[in-house]
């Protein structure tokens, strides 16, 4: 290492500390070390792969502008190596102290951070058991949720529920935080986004606490990591939480993951990690149908003084369809409209006053149409058998699930959907009830209607 690429990296690290904000510098860039220089490249040392990775795809070119800055060589380019320990954090007393009387890997495990005895995650209380609105969409990943609250680390380990955004897993992972707590105050919970789990290994390892790291998430007696398709791509992220999903397994501890995708579908994930994703129950929650979606804005009303009308209610859940979170926004943004203005809203204002908040909903709103043909080419029979007089067992069943999902997917009512098919409201009622049935006792069925769940919203 020669002293002009110090003297360089030294100043183009001041410039970056002014550049960026202090979490960003301390995290990525402080425990970059200059190490030699060849010719215009610059070489820097960082510790592991994720590291290099990392800056190479989000920091490089910052990076070699400042250097080009500092060194008034215009044709400066940077490199990443590994394998280099992490230099101290700038202008604090360990800097000082590791230059004078450098401290070896003993003494650093001795400085750690002792393990918690409890981790007490900070949860939303609102997120609990008992706001939270139960409908054919989200019964089962409920009623999983309560099962692994009673008992954990035995009926669903791991438990793995998986949805697009703002249709309640968070609220779900948080509620069974919450219901284990209240039963076992004692119990040592984590509860992390993959992100919040991806920032504390990032620093750990800059600062040399990986130890203190790994021993505070593998003697949790429940962890839930909320979104871990951000695992995707970070290779040493997946080498480190399957070692501690191996630890918190085998030691008999409760797991609980989401996903915006079930576990086969994690592109960029370790087929090893996928695998033990798949381990316990994988389980989805689907849009919310028209019922359940006014239900759910009747109980978020009771948070507040001012009602509004059922038909104003229906009018949210008949055009907002795919999003519970957006869904909550539109009944905010109208009770404090009306709240603030004194206006006595009906069905027309309280439209035009969403206007916006409706037009952000995906313009490709499923249709019976679409949901018909998807289940036809599925189970392999004509469109035309579909809407028929036929009844054979391998029509009929077909024909049930498509009234279900169009009563589940679509702001149609029975008869609107019965006129589709060429049958009256009672038959769809009918066979919705039978699908529901079906799919409480048969497994192989279930998964049908999950996979055509996907198929007609993708």
């Amino acid at each position: 290492m020669t002293t002009s690429v110090v003297d360089m990296w030294q100043a183009a690290r001041l410039r970056l500390r002014q550049l960026l904000n202090e979490d960003t510098f301390n995290r990525w860039i402080a425990g970059i070390v200059p190490v030699r220089q060849d010719e215009s490249r610059v070489i820097l040392g960082v510790s592991c792969s994720m590291f290099s990775d990392w800056l190479t795809l989000n920091y490089r070119e910052l990076i070699e502008r400042t250097l080009r800055d500092a060194s008034g060589i215009a044709d400066v380019t940077v490199a990443f190596e590994t394998g280099h320990e992490a230099a101290p954090a700038p202008d604090s007393p360990q800097e000082t102290a590791v230059a004078e009387t450098p401290r070896s890997p003993r003494a650093r495990r001795r400085a750690a951070p002792p393990v918690p005895q409890a981790e007490l995650p900070t949860l939303n209380r609102r997120f609990s058991f008992s706001t939270f609105v139960v409908g054919e969409n989200n019964r089962f990943a409920h009623a999983a949720c309560v099962a692994v609250a009673a008992n954990p680390g035995t009926a669903y380990n791991p438990l793995f529920i998986h949805s697009p955004t703002g249709l309640g897993k968070t609220h779900l992972l948080q509620a069974t935080a919450q219901e284990l707590l209240k039963a076992s105050p004692r119990a040592r919970i984590a509860y992390r986004s993959s992100e919040e789990f991806f920032n504390e290994f990032i620093e750990a390892i800059r600062s040399g606490t990986v130890s203190a790291f790994r021993a505070r998430y593998r003697s949790v007696d429940l962890l839930l990591i909320d979104d871990v398709h951000f695992f995707a791509g970070k290779d040493s992220l997946q080498e480190e939480f399957f070692h501690t999903f191996n630890a918190l397994y085998h030691g008999h501890k409760q797991i609980v993951l989401t996903s915006d995708r079930p576990p086969h579908e994690l592109g960029g994930v370790e087929k090893r990690l996928v695998s033990r994703f798949e381990w316990g129950l994988a389980t989805d929650i689907a849009p919310p149908d028209l019922e359940t979606r006014v239900a759910i804005l009747r109980r978020k009303q009771d948070d507040h003084s001012l009602k509004l009308g059922d038909d104003i209610l229906f009018l949210i859940a008949g055009r907002i369809r795919s999003n519970i979170r957006r869904l909550e926004g539109a009944l905010i943004r109208l009770v404090s409209y009306a709240s603030v203005t004194g206006t006595t809203l009906d069905v027309a204002k309280a439209e035009e006053h969403l206007g916006p908040l409706l037009d952000e909903e995906p313009a490709s709103l499923v249709t019976v149409e679409h949901i018909q043909r998807t289940v036809s080419e599925f189970y392999d029979i004509r469109l035309a058998d579909m809407v028929g007089n036929r009844r054979p067992q391998n029509i009929a069943v077909p024909r049930q699930v498509a009234m279900f999902l169009c009563r589940e997917l679509t702001s149609y009512s029975s008869p609107v959907i019965g006129e589709h098919f060429h049958r009256n409201h009672a038959t769809v009622l009918h066979a919705q009830q039978a699908v529901k049935e079906r799919m409480t006792t048969d497994p192989e069925f279930l998964r049908e209607v999950n996979t055509l769940r996907r198929k007609v919203r993708a």
